[in-house]
């Protein structure tokens, strides 16, 4: 058995030379130790640079991870393919370039690209890539260029906490507040009093020695609270004779935790049998899930996503829309309805119906009776219903005049339809029970639905 002891300061190579420098003894013969140095120079480097690109291809912040320096020609290359291929390139997570493979995810129109020129797991890649997404916009309230580029220093420090060498390190959110703190005013004010840039912390986290790294032992809380929250996205298909080709919902399970000490928490489902694709927070653990379907766990302090699910061939939807358009003579006629199909028990608001125009429409004259109706100069149209009265359906109808010489619509839009409801899940999952271990003197506990649109397109 080895023993290997890392020391301050110490690299891998270091700690490689000393121990197949030592005499160790074996049970069996020893491989040799140019096999194993190959073995730990291989998997080595992993990830060895990070771009983040605007939605021009401008590079706003490279971060070299490795001694392997990865040249910005790589990037320009990518933004080649992107503007020479279109959109089906962006949607490419994992892309062999001449020279290295490309990691890709785009938030709120900035593109996050890894690049390494060794064989890894495409999974690790894309899931860190998310994380630093996910951690960026939750340190900086938001995530746009602009934002990355005020605040380029906090950036660079939490890629140096998250990521070591090319392998990721510490990517858990609590754990990084400790070390780096957030920008606010007052620190901003400081650092141009001070000149000292610097947000890191001089002392290291005391979760970062813990079996349980994303949670601290030394919480206090005068009231123990916890609450659950089903965030639920419907996905849907429905084709021009609106039969349901395709309908899903994308859940996650969000826990908002504030309870004294290191609590022990069991959450149970109803019906976790209809959930697919589950994918859980490093604190849960997984044998209790895998013979019984019940979440045991440890919570990080606050707001974190607990797991995230999947429940597939759903048979109906919330609210119907029926578009109608028929062409002739050069004038095409639409007309458009909304109602409910299957009534969630609860308030459905925030209705809107999308649709791009066709390039060969010259005049659109569109009205709703409820509701406004927005035409964009890019003949982008938006119908915002809010909320469907209960004396009328509501329709929008019109005519668009087709360019000249054309007498019929060859293109035909489709309808994205966005709606919002509180105190329903969809999926039809239903939390059974949360518990406790050591319960407080006093405990709050909540649960709460909500249910959005995702992908929810009508064909005409």
């Amino acid at each position: 058995m080895f023993v290997l002891l890392f020391l301050p300061n110490s690299s891998l190579k270091t700690v490689l030379d000393k121990l197949f420098a030592c005499h160790l003894h074996y049970s069996s013969p020893p491989p040799s130790s140019k096999g194993l140095r190959k073995l730990f120079e291989a998997k080595r480097e992993m990830l060895q640079c990070i771009f983040l690109l605007s939605d021009s291809g401008e590079v706003m912040l490279e971060k070299q991870l490795t001694g392997h320096r990865v040249d910005r020609s790589i990037c320009a290359w990518f933004w080649d393919q992107i503007v020479s291929q279109g959109d089906s390139f962006k949607q490419q997570p994992v892309i062999a370039s001449p020279t290295h493979y490309l990691f890709q995810i785009v938030r709120e129109g900035i593109t996050f690209l890894a690049c390494t020129q060794v064989e890894m797991p495409p999974l690790m890649g894309i899931e860190f890539l998310c994380r630093v997404a996910d951690v960026l916009s939750d340190y900086l309230e938001g995530l746009n260029e602009d934002v990355i580029k005020d605040n380029f220093v906090i950036v660079y420090e939490l890629l140096d906490e998250m990521i070591d060498n090319g392998f990721p390190l510490t990517t858990e959110p609590n754990i990084l507040r400790e070390m780096i703190a957030p920008p606010n005013i007052v620190s901003k004010m400081l650092s141009v009093v001070t000149g000292n840039s610097s947000n890191v912390s001089d002392t290291l986290p005391g979760a970062t020695a813990s079996c349980v790294p994303w949670r601290t032992t030394d919480i206090k809380y005068a009231n123990n609270e916890v609450y659950v929250d089903l965030v639920e996205e419907m996905d849907a298909i429905i084709n021009r004779d609106g039969v349901l080709v395709k309908c899903e919902v994308y859940g996650e399970v969000q826990v908002n935790s504030h309870i004294t000490g290191v609590p022990d928490l069991t959450l149970s489902f109803t019906n976790p049998s209809i959930m697919d694709d589950v994918r859980f927070h490093p604190c849960v653990r997984f044998r209790p899930w895998e013979s019984h379907h019940i979440l045991s766990f440890v919570p990080p302090d606050g707001l974190f996503k607990l797991m995230s699910y999947r429940v597939k061939k759903l048979k109906s939807t919330p609210i119907y829309v029926k578009p109608q358009i028929t062409s002739d003579d050069g004038t095409c006629r639409i007309n458009v309805m909304v109602g409910i199909r299957n009534d969630p028990g609860k308030m459905i608001d925030s209705i809107t119906v999308q649709f791009q125009l066709p390039s060969c429409v010259l005049s659109p004259d569109l009205t709703a009776n409820h509701g406004a109706v927005t035409i964009f100069s890019n003949k982008m149209c938006t119908w915002s219903i809010d909320r469907i009265p209960k004396d009328r359906a509501p329709a929008l109808s019109g005519t668009l005049m087709l360019e000249t010489g054309l007498k019929r619509l060859n293109v035909f839009p489709t309808f994205q339809v966005g709606f919002r409801i509180q105190g329903v899940a969809l999926s039809g999952l239903q939390l059974d029970k949360l518990d406790l271990r050591v319960v407080p003197s006093r405990l709050y506990k909540g649960f709460r639905a909500f249910t959005r649109s995702g992908l929810y397109e009508v064909r005409s």
